[in-house]
């Protein structure tokens, strides 16, 4: 927001440059100025919108694992191991607790919930305290095996077909996932709400993060 504001700054240093303008031009510039530092009232709808597709069952939570620094894995990644793999730090373990205690201040205190079988990602799951989490191999990180993006997004998709919508879903997996099922670049510890239509398509409800 700054950026912009700064933007704008430099176009009225260059008008100054030339002819004096008052009037129109001077009351639009002031506009422009208030439009973007004015605090926006639809993001609490928005947010509204999100948890009450979720409490309905008509939403897909897609969570990004909580803060776990780095990128991929070791070489020597195993899964079963968490010595091999790249974990959570303490920060994100924060993080993951305090997501589930947005789920709960939304009315939402238990989810069915599934996990990558990713360490990083199961412990993010157990620490939202949602409920039992269950291992979903359609949910494991394709990163290093790109080949894997088609075959794993047909079969996330066709499992949620299947699926029940009696109690909020949620999924904790990895940015690779959630961008290939939703387009979406989710930061670490960040919620993805999606709908899945009659006919397959999925939409995006909104996002949230968690610091």
């Amino acid at each position: 927001m700054l950026t912009r504001i700064g933007s704008i700054g430099r176009r009225v240093r260059r008008d100054n440059s030339g002819p004096v303008r008052h009037g129109a031009g001077a009351a639009a510039t002031l506009l422009a100025i208030l439009a973007l530092v004015a605090p926006s009232p639809s993001g609490a709808a928005a947010d509204d919108e999100v948890w009450e597709a979720l409490r309905a069952g008509h939403g897909v939570a897609l969570l990004r694992h909580a803060i776990a620094p780095g990128t991929g894995d070791p070489a020597n990644f195993r899964i079963g191991d968490c010595s091999t793999q790249r974990n959570l730090s303490d920060a994100g373990r924060d993080q993951a607790r305090r997501i589930g205690e947005r789920f709960r201040e939304n009315g939402i205190a238990t989810a069915r919930v599934y996990s990558s079988q990713w360490c990083r990602c199961l412990e993010t799951a157990e620490l939202l305290g949602l409920g039992p989490v269950e291992e979903l191999p359609a949910l494991n990180s394709f990163f290093r095996r790109s080949g894997l993006r088609g075959p794993q997004t047909r079969d996330i998709k066709e499992w949620l077909a299947k699926r029940d919508r009696d109690r909020p879903l949620v999924l904790v997996t990895h940015q690779v996932n959630i961008t290939a099922l939703s387009g979406v670049y989710p930061a670490s510890g960040e919620l993805v709400v999606i709908r899945r239509a009659a006919d397959g398509t999925i939409s995006v409800v909104g996002t949230i993060e968690t610091d």
